[in-house]
């Protein structure tokens, strides 16, 4: 699980989207952080939910399934993985797609780094 820390909060989750996408946190507060691309949106709310389990990756039956998934589309998937992994993402094991790099953030949901071919 390399130095994914499964038990991020949302403070910790709302630090590596802003990173990862380059905007800001737009407030926090306990139990609550959320990520601003502007003031009129779109946000992401992070949130702390007691009793969290990560997802298991790929999915299995029994095991608890991802509950959020994002796709962002990158010019380099390469170094947009080591960027990524600087801020504190892993890589999956289980790469699905060749222009696809599956990663979890630091709570331990998969999101994919997806090649923009346009």
């Amino acid at each position: 699980m390399g130095n994914n820390d499964r038990s991020a909060g949302p403070e910790r989750l709302a630090k590596f989207y802003a990173e990862l996408l380059g905007r800001h946190i737009g407030h926090e507060e306990p139990g609550t952080a959320i990520v601003a691309a502007s003031p009129q949106g779109p946000f992401f709310v992070f949130q702390q939910a007691d009793g969290y389990r990560a997802p298991v990756w790929p999915p299995a039956e029994g095991e608890q399934r991802p509950m959020v998934h994002f796709d962002f589309q990158v010019g380099d998937p390469d170094s947009a993985v080591a960027e990524a992994v600087a801020l504190g993402a892993t890589v999956a094991e289980f790469q699905p797609r060749g222009k696809v790099r599956t990663l979890f953030d630091p709570a331990g949901h998969p999101f994919c780094l997806c090649l923009d071919e346009g």
